[in-house]
């Protein structure tokens, strides 16, 4: 019997008021103090505000595993986020990536 595993996509648009550095974890000690927007916004994600944020999108697969955050990939206008049990082997044709998806368009 095959196990499904679960793996997600994530792309947060960067400079909207929803990712707005105002969401962000404040450090009380300024350690952070250096990092642009998006780092911060990163830093945060990895510390579980997407789970605050979105807990619609971080489900519980049915398996009883959970869902990782496995890379936080930065470009200019989003953060895309990989999740899943276990490292994702994304492919280019059904990755939601702006990037990898207009590659691998075909033009007819």
């Amino acid at each position: 019997m095959n196990t499904q595993r679960v793996q997600l996509e994530v792309l947060l648009l960067t400079g909207t008021s929803l990712t707005s550095g105002n969401l962000c974890r404040r450090d009380e000690s300024r350690e952070n103090e250096h990092l642009s927007d998006k780092e911060k916004l990163a830093d945060a994600c990895w510390n579980g505000l997407l789970q605050t944020l979105l807990p619609e999108i971080c489900i519980q697969p049915e398996n009883g595993g959970k869902l990782y955050i496995w890379q936080i990939k930065e470009a200019s206008a989003f953060l895309e986020m990989e999740l899943g049990e276990i490292p994702p082997m994304v492919d280019n044709g059904s990755s939601i990536t702006p990037h990898l998806f207009l590659c691998s368009q075909n033009f007819n």
